[in-house]
């Protein structure tokens, strides 16, 4: 299967995690890691299954780095009826008022334009103590072991 792990970030953690899922998905399917910012309205169109990545700023905003993916999808309006995805957010349960809004914020706005969201946002509490790939590995896991299901389900 050909996936493509996307992420937003600030500091730098959701491109370390979607490197460390990358490493994890690598043997079984055809993987890139494409930050955001790079990721073009036209590129959700290859047929790959998308997952997100992404950390919460300031008051529940996505990162810096989505702006200009979030201005184009929002000025083209387009049809992603044809895409799967699944997201995964980084965030910190100290700001408990907007914990994980980044990545809530961009599952809404793929789904507003008809994309298909698989499984529950995976979430990150980096209050908790927990790496995010001790919760994103297993999360993606459990996603892609029930993608079949999915695909019967439509």
């Amino acid at each position: 299967m050909k996936i493509n792990i996307t992420y937003a970030t600030i500091l730098g953690t959701s491109q370390g995690l979607a490197e460390d899922l990358e490493n994890e998905l690598l043997a079984a399917h055809d993987v890139s890691v494409t930050d955001i910012m790079h990721l073009a309205l036209d590129d959700l169109y290859d047929g790959s299954f998308y997952v997100f990545i992404s950390s919460t700023t300031g008051r529940g905003e996505l990162p810096d780095s989505a702006t200009d993916f979030v201005e184009d999808l929002n000025d083209a309006k387009p049809d992603l009826s044809a895409l799967n995805f699944a997201i995964f957010g980084l965030g910190d349960m100290g700001y408990a008022e907007t914990f994980n809004m980044g990545s809530e914020r961009l599952a809404d706005l793929l789904t507003e334009f008809g994309a298909n969201q698989i499984g529950e946002r995976g979430l990150h509490d980096a209050s908790a103590g927990d790496e995010p790939e001790d919760i994103a590995i297993p999360w993606v896991n459990e996603i892609l072991a029930k993608l079949p299901e999915q695909a019967e389900a439509s």
